[in-house]
């Protein structure tokens, strides 16, 4: 049975006959298609004997936020006696930090323990729940506008299954990590997944912005400079990225980079997409000297062929070794990590813990055969 909550205080009532519970399924819909940030519609709590509470936080919310500290859903997101229980999070965590500060500990990722007992790589919700469980999940209000009010019947069914099949899911994926002596890998990854929530603005943008590698010195420090100014003006106005300016327009002013007024109003009016607004301050940024902390930043740069020749061992062993777990290649070491640990010879900060202390007795050998010994 559903149950469809307005207020904190009915949030508190529904929480409290579940307070021992050892594991509760959380789940949320959102929207983000106009927005920088991601606007919270509904949050799903569901208890083991398939009972859902869809809590609404639009009434007491201001501006798509509740500033208060202290609430019953801030509560049960931190209560460390209740494992909350997701799938593929990492987007329901942006706007649960947004909506009231806070995240979900301790957190169990289904998709991330689906991958850890050999069921592949980014399973789906759907097929998670009809492979364990056997279940056929309704699909039609994927693309629902959620903001509306009053939610459909439609709307408020397929949100409560995201919860209420969840737990017994869960139940099966953990038996299964502990008889494979993973547990402790999936908690790891749930907190490093907790980490990359937490809404940080990337310093040096341009190592991620893949037309980056093509550029010059000068043209990638243009480029950071403009990303973090993209980036600054999103987040303050919510609105999306390419709403400030697109990265057709950008790559143009990096490329071209026009010196009059009347060259830069001219390739602006040219894009397709270009920003009607800002537009003075663009020309200044692109027309200002670098200071001392532009011209000293990391650059990204093409795949060597010596690197990739370099990689080749350590990923084939990468690969093996994926394949006698019976888990994603992907999951245990991508090939940008294990081509950072080539080039660098260090043990890259995401390979740290249970992937290291898989990975290092099978890479050492190939590593020190290469002379590239890693610390």
């Amino acid at each position: 049975m559903n149950q469809w909550i307005t207020s904190q205080s009915g949030l508190e009532t529904w929480l409290e006959t579940r307070k021992s519970l050892p594991a509760l399924a959380l789940d949320t819909e959102f929207m983000r298609e106009k927005t920088f940030y991601p606007q919270l519609a509904l949050v799903q709590i569901g208890d083991a004997d398939g009972k859902a509470a869809l809590f609404d936080p639009l009434p007491e919310a201001e501006d798509g936020r509740d500033p208060r500290p202290d609430t019953p859903l801030t509560r049960l997101l931190s209560d460390a006696a209740i494992i909350k229980v997701m799938h593929s999070a990492s987007e329901d965590l942006q706007a649960l930090l947004r909506y009231c500060n806070a995240l979900p500990r301790p957190l169990f990722d289904t998709q991330i323990a689906a991958a850890l007992c050999g069921m592949g790589p980014g399973l789906g919700y759907q097929r998670l729940i009809a492979e364990l469980l056997g279940a056929e999940l309704d699909k039609s209000q994927t693309r629902s506008d959620w903001l509306r009010r009053p939610l459909s019947e439609a709307q408020q069914h397929y949100a409560a299954e995201d919860v209420t099949h969840l737990l017994a899911a869960y139940e099966i994926l953990r038996d299964k990590l502990v008889a494979l002596g993973r547990l402790d890998w999936l908690q790891a990854d749930c907190e490093r997944l907790l980490a990359t929530g937490e809404d940080v603005p990337d310093p040096e943008p341009q190592l991620s912005f893949r037309p980056a590698e093509r550029m010059n010195a000068d043209q990638q420090r243009l480029l950071r400079r403009l990303l973090r100014w993209r980036d600054q003006r999103a987040r303050s106005r919510d609105l999306p990225r390419t709403w400030v300016i697109d990265n057709d327009s950008l790559l143009a002013l990096i490329y071209r980079k026009p010196k009059s007024r009347n060259d830069f109003e001219q390739l602006l009016d040219a894009q397709k997409r270009a920003p009607r607004r800002a537009r003075d301050e663009l020309y200044e940024l692109i027309n200002t000297e670098f200071s001392t902390e532009e011209t000293d930043i990391p650059l990204s740069e093409p795949q060597s062929p010596w690197l990739r020749e370099r990689s080749k061992p350590v990923r084939k062993a990468i690969a093996d070794l994926a394949e006698k777990l019976e888990i994603p290649e992907g999951l245990l070491c991508n090939r940008k990590l294990a081509e950072q640990l080539v080039a660098s010879g260090e043990w890259p900060d995401a390979l740290q813990g249970w992937r290291r202390e898989l990975l290092e007795s099978e890479l050492t050998p190939i590593l020190q055969k290469s002379g590239l010994g890693a610390d």
